[in-house]
């Protein structure tokens, strides 16, 4: 009888070391390496370019990882997240987006960070001639400068405080055109319906549309800067922080951003 119980035992002990083994190789950190993931990136329209570019860079070393970019001006990226719509990093082109997110618990604590810096630059159609300043602006001949909507798109936050701090904004304001992102604002530029458009130097450094009439002094707007974070509603938030990590350390992700004429901080 002892003897059928010490095999009886054995065998137990056996079957459990066996169970053991075999759980080992479904560890959860190799059930979250082998399983796919998406991740879903609100960004500001400028950025889309750059971030086009690096994505199959990121998904070399992580294919198991699928990056879908939402761009759009950083205003209406932020009220989309306010209202719940699905995101797990946010790009913003401004900070005052980014800070009203945190403000409301809406982003995971400790993974913002700052991306890149950019300059606002004044650009007129490629063959256009007579414009050498913001002071042009006010010519008779000038009849459409675009912009974007101050409210919602932060290159128009910028651009009417440039303008306001040169005295200009009360001069021109009925020449005046909105875009609902500063892509839009380029493109009205590039067919010629407006005259005369102010945005990112990186926008204007991907056109062969328009040339760049003069930078805007910084000293006469707030610091242009894209922070980014996680949303605190993400689903993948290991996956999110690592994208977050990738772009803000990896050298070709910089390398990428300094081709299309972003600042690294």
């Amino acid at each position: 009888m002892k003897r059928r119980q010490f095999f009886a035992f054995l065998g137990a002990a056996v079957a459990s070391c066996l169970m053991a083994v075999g759980l080992s190789f479904t560890t959860p950190s190799s059930v979250v390496a082998q399983s796919n993931v998406n991740l879903l990136i609100s960004a500001a329209a400028s950025m889309k370019d750059a971030l086009e570019e690096i994505k199959p860079l990121y998904q070399q070393s992580k294919p198991n990882v699928k990056i879908s970019y939402n761009f759009g001006a950083s205003g209406a990226l932020q009220r989309q997240i306010e209202q719940g719509a699905p995101a797990d990093v946010f790009i913003s082109a401004a900070k005052r987006q980014i800070d009203a997110l945190e403000q409301k618990g809406l982003l995971l604590p400790g993974t913002r960070a700052i991306l890149a810096k950019n300059r606002l630059v004044l650009v007129v159609p490629k063959n256009a001639t007579g414009i050498t300043s913001f002071y042009n602006l006010r010519d008779a001949n000038i009849k459409r400068v675009a912009m974007g909507e101050p409210r919602s798109v932060p290159a128009g936050q910028y651009a009417q405080q440039v303008l306001q701090q040169l005295k200009l904004l009360p001069q021109i304001q009925s020449k005046l055109v909105y875009g609902n992102n500063v892509r839009q604002v380029l493109a009205v530029v590039e067919s010629g319906n407006a005259d005369a458009g102010l945005v990112y130097s990186t926008d204007a450094k991907i056109s062969d549309k328009v040339k760049v009439v003069v930078a805007a002094d910084e000293k006469y707007h707030s610091p242009i800067i894209y922070p980014l974070a996680v949303v605190k509603r993400s689903k993948n938030p290991d996956a999110a922080k690592d994208f977050v990590k990738f772009v803000t350390t990896d050298n070709q992700a910089k390398a990428v951003l300094r081709k299309y004429g972003f600042i690294l901080p």
